[in-house]
């Protein structure tokens, strides 16, 4: 690196020698931080108008500054223009990038614009901007999973499916029902992102490199262009504050969780062994080498994402433990874990949509619910209705389901007089109490999978939904920790 690169640098007055040329190529962070040039774009024009508010730059000089700094967003905005960031020869990092571009443009002019700020402050900036944007992008598209599910339970109607416990067959359940538990899930994992987006909204700029900007700025002036709630209360915990990106991948790791525990189940469904499900021919592919196969490949490639999120979160936390304040270099690593989670918003769009897509085989979810003496739950209650204690009742079912199961029956086909081996308290009854329906329905109570339970909970789910995917409304932030609840 030569004597008029090294000047460039935008720390080199104290230094007379030039940096090791391959430790300078390493440090830089231009190659993963240029995904961050909006937002910096962003921060420097509300920095400049706090300038101007000073009285450190003048009105036409504001003009001048922003205009240009809108230019340069506009001019690398395509892929191309991105490109050309990231590869740029000279710049260390985004705030470095956008100063050359504007001192190019305006000379000295663009040599004010750091006036009383420090990229201390900028970087803090700009990745609160950065995940607050993909909060509400991974947000929106939660939603369309979220309504994906219960319009596909909607249409399942009173279409019946095991339910399992260690992977056994429980009881009957409404496939309406099974998909239900997903949207809670989306709608917990909506809130969480909600409450980090909250927490993450202040704004860092003004607070100088460790200890406040060395001018009286007026602070609420860049925290309001920038749709921040207020601006940081301390300059020390605002430059080296990094939670609201461990909280921001933590939830994302939920989010995966919850993606991969569908994944996982729809996979075991489309399988010849329970046939439950017919993956869609548009997101699936086939076997090179066996021309019978449809793999689900998007379901496979779900359930391994999750690895992708927590190893993101379990990154950032191995780099934020025992930091001393304020900021250090080390927090340049916590960038590219976020970089890395990007494509969350694309995997749930994908996920809406293969849900849509997903056709159901009834008629053998139906038979499989009917088999297994899942309504022995339902004859303990009938028991218990008749005055028996539930140990009791339990017992009694118990004995009649081996008594079936040497008889290969279902316990709705055992005669009432083989019943009342097991208990005098059977009567004729009994049958109507374990058909399908009636199993389904004695589960009465609110979570449950009643028919008429699950009919209110649709309607429920739905309005939760489009009460998240209306922003920054009170209503929208209740139903989040509502659903979260």
């Amino acid at each position: 690196m030569n004597k008029e690169t090294q000047s460039v640098k935008m720390w080199s007055g104290r230094f007379r020698e030039p940096l090791d040329p391959e430790f300078e190529a390493w440090q830089r962070s231009i190659v993963f931080d240029w995904q961050l040039l909006q937002e910096e774009v962003a921060a420097s024009k509300a920095h400049a108008s706090a300038l101007a508010e000073a009285g450190i730059v003048s009105g036409d000089e504001l003009f001048h500054l922003r205009t240009v700094l809108d230019d340069i967003a506009a001019e690398h905005a395509s892929p191309e223009g991105a490109a050309k960031v990231r590869d740029h020869e000279t710049a260390e990092d985004i705030h470095h990038f956008v100063e050359l571009a504007l001192t190019e443009r305006l000379g000295s002019l663009a040599l004010k614009l750091h006036t009383g700020r420090s990229r201390n402050e900028q970087i803090a900036t700009d990745l609160r901007l950065y995940v607050r944007k993909q909060i509400q992008l991974t947000v929106a598209t939660l939603a369309q999973w979220a309504l994906a599910l219960v319009d596909k339970a909607k249409l399942a109607g009173d279409a019946v499916m095991p339910s399992y416990t260690h992977l056994q067959r429980a009881e009957p359940v409404l496939v309406a029902h099974w998909l239900l538990a997903y949207v809670q899930m989306l709608l917990r994992d909506i809130s969480r992102l909600r409450d980090c987006s909250a927490r993450l909204n202040y704004c860092p700029l003004g607070s100088g490199a460790v200890a406040g900007a060395t001018l009286k700025l007026d602070r609420s002036i860049a925290a309001k262009e920038l749709g921040f709630a207020a601006p940081t209360a301390n300059s020390m915990d605002a430059t080296s504050d990094r939670d609201f990106v461990l909280e921001y991948l933590q939830a994302l790791t939920f989010i995966g969780l919850h993606a991969s525990r569908f994944a996982e189940e729809i996979t075991l469904f489309a399988t010849a062994e329970f046939g439950f499900v017919q993956l869609p021919e548009a997101f699936s592919t086939g076997s090179s080498a066996m021309p019978q196969k449809k793999n689900p490949d998007l379901t496979e490639l779900v359930r391994a994402k999750v690895g992708r999120l927590q190893g993101a979160a379990l990154a950032v936390a191995m780099q934020l433990k025992g930091l001393p304040l304020a900021y250090n270099k080390d927090m340049q690593e916590t960038q590219e874990p976020v970089f890395a989670v990007r494509g969350t918003a694309q995997m749930l769009g994908l996920l809406a949509r293969f849900t849509s897509a997903l056709e159901f085989n009834s008629t053998s979810m139906k038979e499989a619910a009917e088999s297994g003496y899942l309504n022995a739950m339902a004859a303990a209650t009938y028991l218990v209705h008749k005055g028996v204690p539930f140990r009791k009742a339990h017992e009694k079912v118990g004995n009649a389901v081996r008594f079936a199961l040497e008889k290969d029956v279902e316990l709705g086909g055992l005669t009432l007089a083989e019943l009342r081996q097991f208990g005098e308290e059977f009567d004729t009854d009994f049958y109507d109490a374990v058909t399908l329906e009636a199993t389904l329905d004695c589960h009465d109570v609110v979570g449950g999978t009643a028919r008429r339970q699950v009919r209110a909970a649709l309607v429920e789910a739905k309005q939760r939904i489009h009460a998240v995917q209306r922003p920054n409304t009170r209503e929208a932030d209740q139903e989040a920790v509502h659903a979260g609840a």
